[in-house]
């Protein structure tokens, strides 16, 4: 059983899958992650964890968000209930993309999965109230190495679905520093190696 639809994005490390869903009149059934038939597409990805996010209003953000090495993550997020706009940002040195983001639309009736690779940071808006995220992720939660990037920085220019004065965030990710004040831990082709020279 198979069947995945896959989509390189802009940034062709980034990537949308969508599932073969199988229906009749009780309903429908999706193969939401298989080894072999996603690793054909994402390589040697091997997850560790599961996650799962719940936002019960709509224009709530989440990131940007991710894991410095030694710790790095990459994701593989799916909306379990509701409908939300994902964004991925690449943060490794030496990439032609560095700087650069891709966003796409995740919803629960369509079944779409984005893969985010490590050296990106990651961020959601829900487009939809009560909405579920989950997401797979290739390392474990360290407290030590978790970080992240304002979500509406100038310089990274998102557009997001949601203004500044409407959006909903946590304490933490209002106060998350400024693109043009990040030092790179990642380089482009080892993005779980500190990039050269820096820390």
């Amino acid at each position: 059983m198979s069947g995945l639809r896959v989509t390189r994005t802009k940034i062709s490390d980034v990537v949308l899958i969508v599932p073969r869903r199988f229906g009749d009149a009780r309903g429908w059934f999706i193969e939401t992650y298989n080894a072999q038939t996603f690793g054909d597409a994402l390589g040697r990805t091997v997850f560790v964890q599961d996650n799962q996010a719940f936002s019960s209003l709509k224009g709530t953000v989440r990131g940007l968000h991710f894991q410095r090495p030694p710790t790095p993550q990459a994701k593989l997020v799916r909306v379990l209930r509701g409908a939300i706009f994902d964004v991925a940002v690449d943060l490794r040195a030496g990439s032609p993309t560095y700087g650069m983001w891709v966003g796409e639309t995740l919803t629960a009736s369509g079944g779409e999965q984005l893969f985010v690779p490590r050296g990106f940071a990651h961020g959601y808006c829900t487009l939809e109230p009560d909405t579920e995220v989950a997401y797979k992720v290739d390392g474990f939660y360290s407290p030590s190495c978790d970080s992240g990037l304002a979500w509406d920085d100038p310089t990274l220019a998102i557009s997001w679905p949601v203004s500044a004065d409407d959006a909903i965030l946590s304490d933490k990710d209002r106060v998350l520093p400024a693109f043009a004040d990040f030092v790179s831990p990642f380089r482009h082709g080892h993005a779980d190696e500190a990039a050269d020279g820096l820390s």
